[in-house]
């Protein structure tokens, strides 16, 4: 069998070129689905967009909300600025949603339990917002399509096995099975329903499939994933089979299969794994293209091309992540299984050009590829999406995408599941702004912590403890768009690793090396330190806080640091036990005489959670801090920098009172955040500042960790 690979050339020309003439897609705004409540509802309940569709007109979007039991709707008429339409209260949970005009079909899973499954399509009027039929599916629905004609829809009927039962593999009884209801002008005929049986085909538990995806070609043919079983089949336009193969497996290499959640090593293996396709859409009448993503004991983290008759014309491999590691939204907490989890997918022709666009579920992206030639998917560009995308549609006829993310992290604080808007734009990509694509070996990146700018448009940053195994110092050409990371310096502690280090800071000594403030956590035996590093990444020096200091710790530590002369200054987070409240410090150590000193910062009161400095940066006649809530989305209130004098700097004896610097607003940072078009992310954690004023900023993306991934870098111009 002969197939083609991506290669890796093309999976590193991870942006598209800058010239305007240029179409992309780049993300116009988000919709918070919470917004979709009525007055005087519980809006801290969870809630989710799912499968995503539209209306006929492309003015209406329509999404499945499983936690709620309901659909919601979003006006799209102006796409820069959705509005809210309501949910659609549903006797069960939706699972998936098509759209034949005007018309939406919802599949709704009523089942008693996974030995007594149940669910029914419905059937609901846009326009008047009532569900206008109601079909018995006898089973439990998955996905939904319908044909071009809108003269059917088919549904996946998975009935599910319960994970928690046994070994929790298949077979588990009963059966699934793939359902064809026929529709005439929006209507369902309920007795024309076909229940096309795909038992006894698979090589895996023959006697359970599981149908997960389905999708109609132009010729009406249905394509179906049975992911468990690791089988793909196709069903011919009277509903038998024509055709039904095994997904097969993968050899894989360069990927990282340790979940040690601390670091990011792609040299590993995995040969032979399991495709066990989640999502497919037809390229054309003849090929498809699945979504590896995996459940039970597969998941090739790639994406696959077909032929109907099983023959496979194209591989990603590995080359999938890459675009996605480069980006930094590389997920290292799934690295022992199955990677980025490539699951949903979308295929639209846009101006004449047919993309494909494959969700990344636990990256949080949007791969995009040119199938003009389908036995060869062309990368195009990234798209970073909401936490955990789920389903998508695309609205050529308005040059539209869109996104449906089902993660809402309201227990945990995080940010509420989002819809998110794209246009095909005749512009440059705007995302990334940072990525190690064209570095001579495939960088891994994220958690974003202090920066500092050198000579020649080069920034360093460093990353924080999340990657506590593998702390680091990357260098960042900022002259090139998007900034590219050019090198990773290991921050090493005799030729090792230096463990227990939690880098928040990082200033320039001088003479060709660093210094580095690490935020500590006694807690978890992380000291509050600086520590001064060479050129080669090996730490020379360990300067610990005097007692004075550490008599009055907290967790909440180091900030950054920057020097002036000899005088290092670092910005403490968040007020100690012995500072007045929303003071926080900010110390001073002397490197030529090892004297420490101390000011008073007065940040302002948190309209909600709380408020601290996140990075401090010395520039001409002032000294640059960034001020920040820990609010996200919505909430977000201060994401500010602020100036200090640097004539105010004058250090006081520790232990005594503290003078209090003045400070003034230069920038508030949510209207540049918010231009993204996604919501307010809430870590703003590095400043630079080159020596003619040009300022660069850039946040923390908690290492993909119950986040979008999304990191921005971005200049503002000069000061």
């Amino acid at each position: 069998m002969q197939f083609r690979t991506l290669c890796l050339t093309s999976a590193l020309a991870l942006t598209a070129s800058s010239a305007a003439a240029d179409m992309n897609f780049n993300r116009i705004a988000s919709f918070a689905t919470p917004l979709n409540m009525a007055a005087g509802e519980d809006t801290a309940r969870e809630t989710s967009a799912e499968i995503i569709a539209a209306s006929g007109d492309g003015m209406t979007l329509i999404y499945t909300d499983s936690p709620l039991g309901v659909v919601g709707l979003i006006d799209i008429t102006d796409p820069a600025n959705p509005q809210p339409l309501g949910n659609i209260a549903l006797d069960g949970e939706p699972t998936s949603v098509t759209v034949i005009g005007s018309t939406a079909y919802v599949g709704v899973n009523t089942s008693a339990s996974y030995t007594a499954p149940g669910g029914k399509l419905l059937s609901i009027d846009l326009g008047t917002r009532q569900i206008t039929g109601s079909c018995d599916l006898g089973g439990q629905p998955d996905s939904t399509a319908h044909d071009d004609a809108g003269t059917f829809v088919v549904v996946a009927i998975e009935n599910e096995r319960d994970e928690d039962l046994g070994d929790g593999r298949v077979p588990q009884m009963p059966a699934g099975y793939v359902s064809k209801v026929m529709v005439d002008n929006g209507v369902m005929a309920c007795d024309t329903i076909q229940k096309i049986d795909v038992t006894g085909l698979a090589d895996v538990a023959p006697t359970d499939p599981e149908p997960e995806f389905v999708d109609v070609n132009a010729l009406g043919e249905i394509v179906v994933t049975m992911q468990e079983n690791n089988h793909m089949v196709v069903i011919g336009t009277d509903g038998t089979v024509m055709s039904h193969f095994s997904a097969g497996a993968v050899d894989l290499t360069r990927i990282d299969i340790d979940d040690d959640r601390a670091s990011l090593m792609f040299t590993g293996e995995q040969m032979g794994r399991l495709r066990e396709p989640d999502g497919v859409q037809w390229l054309d009448d003849t090929h498809f293209m699945t979504a590896n993503e995996g459940d039970m004991d597969g998941g090739s983290r790639s994406i696959t091309v077909f032929s109907k008759d099983g023959t496979v014309v194209f591989e990603s491999g590995s080359d999938y992540e890459t675009a996605v590691i480069q980006a930094g939204h590389y997920p290292d907490k799934r690295s022992d299984a199955k990677g980025v989890e490539p699951e949903g997918m979308e295929f639209a022709v846009f101006d004449g050009t047919p993309y494909a666009f494959v969700l990344g579920e636990r990256a949080s992206t949007v791969s995009v590829y040119d199938t003009t030639d389908p036995t060869n998917p062309v990368f195009k560009q990234l798209l970073p999406s909401g936490v955990a995308p789920e389903g998508a549609i695309a609205i050529p006829g308005r040059n539209l995408f869109v996104t449906a993310n089902e993660a809402d992290l309201i227990e945990d604080g995080g940010v509420r599941a989002h819809v998110m808007i794209y246009a095909y734009q005749d512009a440059p990509a705007a995302y990334p702004q940072l990525t190690s694509a064209g570095a001579d070996t495939l960088i891994g990146w994220g958690a974003n912590s202090g920066m500092v700018a050198g000579e020649d448009g080069i920034v360093y940053f460093v990353n924080d403890s999340f990657y506590g195994n593998q702390p680091t110092i990357f260098t960042v050409d900022t002259t090139q768009t998007p900034a590219r990371i050019t090198a990773a310096l290991p921050v090493l502690r005799d030729g090792a690793p230096a463990m227990k280090l939690d880098m928040e800071g990082i200033t320039l000594d001088g003479n060709g090396g660093f210094w580095i403030a690490s935020e500590g956590r006694t807690d978890h035996d992380i000291p509050h330190a600086l520590y001064h590093v060479d050129a080669s990444g090996e730490i020379t020096q360990k300067v610990m806080l005097p007692e004075a200091l550490l008599a009055n710790e907290l967790r909440y530590g180091f900030e950054g640091v920057t020097k002036i002369g000899d005088t290092l200054w670092m910005a403490i987070q968040r007020e100690w036990k012995d500072d007045p409240k929303n003071h926080v410090k900010l110390v001073s150590y002397n490197t030529a005489t090892g004297a420490w000193g101390a000011v008073h910062y007065a940040k302002a009161e948190p309209a909600t959670g709380w408020v601290g400095l996140s990075e401090i940066t010395a520039h001409g006649d002032f000294v640059y801090v960034v001020e920040r809530d820990n609010q996200i989305g919505a909430n977000a209130v201060t994401k500010k920098i602020y100036r200090i004098p640097a004539s105010d700097m004058v250090p006081a004896e520790l232990g005594g009172d503290l003078p209090v610097v003045t400070k003034e607003l230069v920038r508030d940072l949510i209207p540049d955040l918010a231009a993204n078009g996604g919501y307010i992310v809430d870590k703003i954690e590095g400043l630079a500042i080159f020596a003619d004023g040009t300022v660069w900023v850039s946040t923390d993306n908690d290492g993909v960790d119950d986040s979008s991934g999304e990191t921005f870098f971005w200049s503002f111009g000069k000061l």
